[in-house]
């Protein structure tokens, strides 16, 4: 039977743990080797800061919602790498059938990372409908339990920075699919995304770095 690892008895409250957004984005920074992150909303703006990256899909702009079918996708064409899926609540809410896709075909290489701050932050931090302030039991929708009714096998919730950190290269190594629930703090006045260039060019150089044998030939 699928397990849910890390959850409290507190897991639906309003009034759970949330860690720092930016710790958070760096945990998985520090210990990324070659895997392929695809990052999109808030966690974009964060992880570029960071420094770039051949395998960084800095998903701007981007159709809200659709970062995890694009990781299944990457993760079905590229099963000998490592796909990381950097997503937002508000986006996730958008698309919340990917997640049985994703189950069904299974991809072992893939991590979906659910960065949940409760609003949207980009937009001005509205409370997205899966917040407790919107909910007529005051209790915020459970996006882990949601991930093992879908079919993931592997399921974590995290709101605590120093577990995140312990166990994030962990996590990545397992096998996939797994989906990870982090707590995270909504950051005030952050303003919009940076742009990270023209679209075509990253595109461009990121399948060259991927594939570099067939842009030779093209």
């Amino acid at each position: 039977m699928p397990e849910i690892s890390g959850v409290g008895e507190d897991m639906s409250t309003a009034t759970r743990k949330r860690m720092p957004l930016v710790e958070s984005v760096a945990a998985l920074h520090e210990v990324r080797r070659d895997e392929i992150v695809i990052t999109t909303m808030a966690a974009a703006r964060e992880w570029q800061k960071l420094g770039k990256h051949p395998l960084d899909f800095v998903f701007v702009p981007s159709s809200m919602g659709q970062a995890t079918s694009l990781g299944l996708g990457m993760a079905l064409a590229r099963p000998d790498r490592k796909v990381i899926v950097c997503n937002g609540d508000g986006s996730m809410l958008m698309n919340l059938g990917s997640l049985v896709t994703i189950t069904a075909q299974a991809p072992e290489n893939l991590t979906v990372l659910l960065f949940d701050n409760g609003v949207y932050e980009i937009t001005g931090a509205q409370p997205t409908l899966a917040a407790p302030s919107l909910r007529r039991d005051h209790a915020a929708v459970d996006f882990a339990q949601l991930a093992h009714a879908c079919g993931f096998e592997r399921v974590s919730v995290f709101d605590e920075i120093v577990a995140w950190q312990k166990n994030v290269r962990t996590i990545i190594d397992g096998p996939g699919p797994s989906f990870v629930h982090l707590h995270v703090e909504p950051v005030l006045d952050c303003g919009l995304i940076g742009f990270p260039g023209p679209s075509p060019e990253r595109a461009r150089a990121f399948r060259e770095h991927l594939n570099p044998a067939e842009s030779r030939r093209t």
